[in-house]
């Protein structure tokens, strides 16, 4: 059973791009660099040759990756609306220590915590999953429990 990967729009276009280069440019980068270490002989003592497989492999470990999310890729709509709870996709302003704070909940493949794009499956986006204004969501951490409260949906 395949698993869906939640993506905005501009996560799949970021991912589409990243798969062109590979495909298109990548591969046959690393496809000259095994071509001209063939021409050096030996193979088996070949690190020219040797680097270029490895890069190989990994290049086409990443394409299948990119494939796989890009095949059961499900976007998420960044709304313009006000919504009700809080939903992958959603950009929410909380009140955690007397601070305000911005976040979108976003797929896994996209989350980057320090520009404020948290992942649906961690401890906080799943907390925040389904809260509406004025919610409070807690979160366990090792330093106690935190607390944020929903002040706007988006």
């Amino acid at each position: 059973m395949t698993e869906e990967k939640y993506l905005t729009k501009e996560g799949l276009e970021k991912i589409k791009k990243e798969l062109a280069y590979l495909k298109n440019v990548k591969r046959k980068e690393i496809s000259d660099r095994i071509a001209e270490a063939i021409k050096l002989g030996d193979l088996s003592e070949n690190a020219e040759y040797q680097e270029a497989k490895d890069d190989q492999g990994l290049n086409e470990a990443r394409v299948r990756e990119l494939d796989e999310v890009m095949n059961n890729a499900v976007v998420i709509a960044n709304g313009n609306s006000k919504k009700k709870d809080v939903d992958v996709g959603s950009t929410i302003k909380v009140e955690v220590d007397k601070k305000e704070k911005e976040f979108t909940i976003v797929g896994p493949s996209e989350a980057d915590p320090a520009q404020g794009f948290i992942s649906n499956e961690s401890p906080i986006g799943q907390a925040f999953l389904g809260k509406k204004i004025g919610e409070v969501a807690e979160v366990e951490a090792p330093a106690g429990i935190i607390k944020y409260k929903i002040l706007s949906i988006e």
